[in-house]
């Protein structure tokens, strides 16, 4: 088996002792090519050359970033059944995609997870969402947990902005309120249209989520979609208005352990296939914690079996 290690050196709990552990272990039981990542887009592009390459195995070392990127490169050319199959080993502050396959959050655990599954050719196909551009050119956006439009966007690229700065649960916390009190873009003006349905207007947020948990805040599990999953389509959850009482309503909701979703301001449905996002001025979107810019439209569609993930 011929693997590529993309590793994020600048993961929040990537270390090169771990690095080294887990690349001694891997070439155990594969051929094995391991690639530290030193720029944006870096690991798109291996693992889009890796898939290129015929690569049986890629396996991703950092946050959910990378993870994202790994993803994208392993379907720039779109899904098929000869692409590589995806391992991860979680490095970075909340690891979802990771934690929502059952995967340990500890790097050395994740990595025997990994080798035995490997051993016993243990595998599964997951559901991946996937934001189209609605620019002649520009590639679609897969997502493996969430999309968001609005203010949850907003806090990813005040984040970003503060990059030297460590991404943690406190950070987020403190750029959420920020963007709330003193939202970037105002409070826009939202519209879903779901086939088959009337279009929702006047909504504020827009979240869509590829599984549950939406997001962890450290060890609490955040919940918007119970039922969604990576054997179903996409979740979504809307909110009309950001008054605070709509909003602390609904975060208490979330972080609960039921984790039930409900109000009079709240639009959600669960497994939609497809659906369209529209405003009539540009607003910020996120998948997996990681801006792509500014768009009026938003196409987000579910493809199921995507990819075969190892574990």
């Amino acid at each position: 088996m011929r693997a590529v290690l993309v590793v994020n050196p600048k993961a929040t709990a990537t270390t090169a002792a771990g690095r080294d552990v887990l690349a001694h272990a891997l070439a155990s039981e594969v051929k094995l090519e391991i690639l530290e990542t030193d720029y944006r887009g870096h690991a798109m592009a291996a693992a889009a050359q890796a898939a290129v390459d015929g690569a049986d195995l890629v396996v991703a070392h950092g946050g959910d970033g990378t993870v994202n990127e790994v993803v994208n490169g392993l379907l720039a050319g779109g899904v098929s059944e000869s692409l590589p199959m995806l391992g991860i080993v979680p490095g970075g502050s909340a690891n979802v995609f990771a934690r929502s396959l059952g995967l340990p959050r500890d790097p050395v655990d994740a990595t025997h997870q990994l080798l035995h599954a490997l051993q016993d050719r243990r595998s599964r196909q997951v559901g991946l969402g996937r934001v189209d551009s609605d620019r002649p050119g520009d590639p679609a956006r897969w997502f493996t947990f969430s999309a968001g439009v609005g203010w949850d966007a907003d806090v990813v690229a005040e984040v970003d902005r503060k990059r030297g700065k460590k991404a943690s649960p406190a950070l987020y916390t403190r750029v959420a309120i920020t963007q709330y009190l003193k939202p970037a873009h105002g409070r826009p003006q939202l519209t879903v249209e779901i086939p088959g349905e009337e279009p929702v207007s006047g909504l504020r947020l827009v979240f869509v989520s590829n599984t549950d948990p939406w997001t962890y805040l450290g060890t609490r599990a955040i919940h918007l979609n119970r039922r969604c999953g990576f054997d179903t389509d996409l979740g979504i959850f809307a909110l009309r208005s950001l008054r605070l009482p709509t909003v602390l309503r609904h975060l208490r909701q979330a972080i609960s352990r039921k984790g039930e979703q409900r109000g009079g301001k709240l639009f959600r449905r669960d497994d939609v296939p497809t659906l369209t996002i529209t405003s009539p001025d540009p607003v910020r979107v996120q998948c997996d914690g990681d801006l792509i810019g500014e768009r009026t439209c938003v196409k987000v569609t579910s493809e199921r079996h995507a990819l075969t993930v190892v574990g």
